[in-house]
């Protein structure tokens, strides 16, 4: 992907919070049968000097709606981009997918600086 994601100053460098953002309404593509992937894509940091920008996220998250990947491979890329873009302390992204053929994935990714 290339991502455009915005980033802002964080207002409190040198405290450790920690941000959460939800988007329940994440879609991709079965790189098998072509058919949609529905999930909620959570996104939790703590950020170092730099926070995302939620607008540029939203649309961050709309290139995946066409592209075919597999779960697993979706949640690392997304995990790599955005620890490239805002340099975090620690990030871990949860992707919760639904049901198919009976079964829910959730696949969980997470960084921490060294």
């Amino acid at each position: 992907m290339n991502p455009e994601i915005e980033t802002f100053p964080n207002p409190k460098p040198g405290r450790k919070y920690l941000i959460t953002h939800i988007n329940p309404e994440f879609t991709s593509v079965c790189p098998i049968t072509g058919l949609p992937d529905f999930a909620t894509m959570t996104v939790k940091y703590i950020p170092d000097q730099l926070c995302l920008e939620l607008k540029s996220l939203k649309y961050y998250f709309l290139q995946f709606r066409n592209k075919g990947i597999f779960y697993e491979d979706i949640t690392n890329l997304i995990l790599d981009e955005l620890v490239a873009i805002c340099k975090p302390l620690e990030m871990e992204i949860i992707s919760e997918w639904s049901f198919r053929g009976g079964m829910r994935s959730i696949i969980e990714a997470k960084y921490i600086k060294e």
